[in-house]
Formats: C-alpha cells, sequence, structure tokens
C-alpha cells in the first residue's frame, strides 16, 4: 500500500518510491593540436562504470604543415574510443561501432582516458580540441 500525502506548499510525497537510478558524469580536458605530439590524460574514469558516449571536438583548427590527428582511446590502446581523425578541420567525432564493446565497461580498475595527438611536423602553432567522455559510475552491464 502507498501512502500519499500533499505538503502544504502542495508538492505530493509517495511513501514507497525508492531510488534506482544512477547519476551521470563526464570529465572534460582541452587538449593542445599545436607543436609536438603529446598525450593528454581526459580523466579517470572509476572501475565498473559504463562509458554512454566520447566526444573529440576540435574547436581551433590546427595548422600543423601536414597530417596532423587526433584520438582517444586508454593507456593500452589508444584508439580504443575514436580512431585518428584530422585535427585540422573543426568538426565534432564520436566513436564508431566497432568501439561499442569497450565502452559498456571499462573493467574492475580505474582507466586513464587518454587524448593522443599526433602532428607529422610539429611545426603548428595553434589549434585546439576538446575531448569529453560521460560515463554512469559503478553500473557494470556485462
Amino acid at each position: 500500500a502507498s501512502s500519499f500525502f500533499l505538503a502544504s506548499e502542495g508538492t505530493l510525497f509517495v511513501s514507497d518510491i525508492k531510488n534506482v537510478g544512477f547519476v551521470a558524469m563526464s570529465q572534460s580536458k582541452s587538449i593542445t593540436l599545436s607543436g609536438a605530439s603529446a598525450n593528454t590524460t581526459v580523466g579517470v574514469i572509476p572501475a565498473n562504470s559504463q562509458i554512454t558516449d566520447v566526444t573529440m571536438d576540435v574547436i581551433i583548427a590546427g595548422d600543423d604543415t601536414n597530417a596532423a590527428t587526433l584520438s582517444v582511446g586508454t593507456s593500452a590502446n589508444g584508439t580504443a574510443y575514436i580512431a585518428a581523425t584530422t585535427a585540422k578541420t573543426i568538426a565534432r567525432t564520436q566513436p564508431i561501432a566497432a568501439a561499442i564493446p569497450a565502452l559498456a565497461d571499462v573493467g574492475t580498475t580505474d582507466s586513464n582516458v587518454i587524448a593522443q595527438f599526433t602532428a607529422t611536423d610539429g611545426d603548428g602553432t595553434v589549434g585546439e580540441g576538446v575531448v569529453t567522455v560521460s560515463y554512469i559510475q559503478n553500473n557494470s552491464v556485462t
């Protein structure tokens, strides 16, 4: 049986509803897309978390003379979430289907998310990206 009552301000309370949800969280990091190649830690995703999305935004196009790319992954696999994509065009990139299994469960230990900037010449002077990882903590679904 449910117990309902109306507070004096007009708020309805129900006494037998349980809180069964999870909190969605995210971590973001600005990534320099100029100069020499570099790895940047975006964040640490807690063990047993489910990654719900990864976005890689090039917000200022890089100007390296030749190719320059950005990828997102882990220290073990630098392209686990987003494959190397040009850093010389303003765009948003998200994981492709092949990355979905890696997103379902980060495993039983915390996982470092790494953005890898690779510049062919390393002579660029401008460029910026933002990588955001969204996840549900302790929601191991596999």
